[in-house]
């Protein structure tokens, strides 16, 4: 026991006494809060470059399928960046809300010197002079429980020059512990961690939405993507009936070099082509604007070279293989299950539960337990008074102050409650009724959510079944109307037909093209549509939101 206190005391002088420290670039931190140096880092002055891009350059071209667009607008796209950014804060905010827990260590040393004349011969010397220090340490922490407890030691060291000091100089030294415990409102865990649980499903929420974003920025994506390949192939109808009506125009116009065909007969052929040629550059800067879209889609548009490069989309829209097909039941169940719309709407119901616990505990009275222990200690150069002059009779010193002091020969202790009891507490009563209304409105948001995705889903279904007939339709439709075409050629070529229904034919044709172009593209926007509405495009296309939220 006499070593332990020996080494106390040894630690607390040297802690005293030791020298300042040299100076340091950065102060040192105590193994424990290592983890806590990855909160101190610097403000973000640039953004990173696009990413990942020069991977899919192929013959000075961006060569992209679906999956690659997708890839790409994962890494780069700001909007998924700005999505993230409600997740970094949800951390933090954990972090604030276990802040009421941290530990604290307090340390002050204080030294003041003084002079002034006696008065009275009570003050032991015609000038009395005085040089009083003091040192203190301490710690405090509150638990999860509600419980603060605060441990300190304090020194007082004091010389002077006075004749009438027992002990000159004099060490005076305490040791204090005291406690407070809640007994009603905030007390046990419940109240004390609701912040915390309210944080960490933030959190939770926080990740919901990102994934819900994410779905979003999915379904753009790929409708960008279809956008572009509809775009192209639009133009490619409308510069093969170009060809069409120009082939048309050059034999019509060989037939009026030959005499074959009246003058008047050639304009019909003649402004087929100028109104074809209006349609191709109309279909050229329509396809330009789409991809201007979906560059800004994937990030392409954040580096010059990049932008500059011609897109070559490789998927096609044509269905490989069975149609995709499913069912209302079946799609809103999995929707249901799937959609993170759900999960966040859940997560804030269960917060606003705790809300209004924590409510109803802040209108209990407040009752709390208080404690406290004190050990007291002196020691110094023990002086006799009664000679002159004065003598020491036994030195001494900070060691005897602390050796009294956990000795615990002079102890203080005492215990204590606190009531305290609003007769009226109107802003606990204010807080538990916006509790109440915040869930009764999130209650709401739920059903209103639930009826949205039931909308989204029987939509997409219904979109989907349109688009598979429309596309078998267009097929058909495609087919005749090359047939008919070929018909009225072979009639015009023989010489009973006429011109202009060899170009109403070409029309047609091209309309009917177009038409299978659109069926197609819209059955490949159905069937994203329905996977989003049912929360599978992440699965489909393999996006894993953990690594995305990060």
């Amino acid at each position: 026991m006499k070593f332990a206190r020996a080494s106390l005391a040894c630690g607390i002088f040297l802690l005293l006494a030791a020298p300042p420290l040299p100076a340091q670039k950065s102060f040192p931190l105590p193994r424990y809060l290592y983890g806590q140096q990855t909160l101190r880092t610097k403000a973000q002055t640039a953004l990173p470059s696009a990413q990942g891009f020069r991977d899919y350059v192929v013959g000075g071209k961006l060569r992209l399928s679906v999956e690659n667009a997708i890839r790409l607008a994962l890494a780069n796209s700001t909007d998924v960046h700005l999505a993230r950014s409600p997740i970094d804060l949800a951390k933090y905010a954990i972090e604030s809300a276990k802040a009421p827990f941290d530990p604290g260590v307090s340390a002050g040393f204080n030294s003041t010197r003084s002079n002034a004349p006696a008065y009275t011969q009570l003050q032991g010397a015609p000038t009395v002079s005085t040089l009083n220090q003091q040192a203190t340490l301490g710690y405090n922490q509150t638990f999860k429980t509600g419980t603060n407890v605060q441990v300190g030691v304090e020194s007082q060291k004091l010389s002077t020059n006075s004749s009438f000091n027992f002990f000159n100089p004099s060490v005076n030294a305490d040791f204090s512990f005291t406690f407070s415990q809640p007994l009603l409102r905030n007390r046990g865990v419940f109240p004390n961690t609701a912040p915390i649980v309210i944080a960490q499903r933030n959190l939770s929420q926080a990740r919901a939405n990102f994934e819900a974003e994410v779905n979003n920025i999915i379904q753009l994506v790929v409708a960008r993507y279809w956008n572009v390949v509809q775009a192209r192939e639009n133009l490619a109808v409308q510069k093969k009936s170009l060809a069409q009506a120009q082939q048309s125009y050059d034999r019509d116009k060989h037939a009026l070099e030959l005499g074959a065909l009246p003058p008047l007969d050639i304009y019909s052929s003649q402004s087929q082509v100028a109104q074809r040629r209006v349609t191709v550059i109309q279909a050229q800067y329509a396809l330009m604007q789409a991809e201007d879209n979906f560059r800004n889609a994937i990030g392409a548009d954040l580096d010059p070279n990049i932008r500059a490069l011609d897109l070559d989309l490789t998927d096609t829209p044509q269905p490989g293989g069975a149609m995709f097909s499913t069912d209302i039941p079946a799609a809103l169940a999995k929707a249901l299950a799937n959609r993170p719309e759900i999960e966040s709407v859940r997560e804030q119901l269960m917060n606003d539960q705790t809300g209004v616990r924590l409510a109803h505990n802040q209108l209990e009275p407040d009752l709390s337990l208080t404690g406290i222990f004190q050990s007291n200690g002196l020691g110094g150069d023990e002086i006799n008074t009664a000679v002159t002059p004065p003598v020491v009779i036994s030195p001494g010193g900070f060691g005897d102050a602390l050796h009294q002091v956990f000795g615990f020969g002079y102890p203080v202790y005492g215990m204590g409650f606190n009531f305290s009891f609003p007769i009226k507490n109107r802003a606990a009563e204010a807080s538990l009724g916006d509790a109440l209304v915040a869930r009764r409105h999130d209650l709401y948001s739920e059903r209103q959510i639930r009826q949205i995705i039931t909308l989204d889903v029987t939509n997409a279904v219904h979109q989907l079944e349109e688009s598979k007939l429309s596309t078998e339709a267009a097929k058909i439709s495609y087919n005749l109307a090359q047939k008919n075409l070929q018909a009225e050629q072979h009639k015009y070529e023989l010489g009973a037909g006429q011109i202009q229904f060899v170009l109403q034919a070409q029309t047609e044709l091209a309309q009917a093209e177009q038409s299978l172009v659109d069926a197609q593209v819209g059955y490949q926007l159905a069937v994203t549509a329905v996977e989003h509405a049912t929360g599978g495009l992440l699965d489909r296309f393999h996006v894993e939101i953990a690594g995305l939220a990060r």
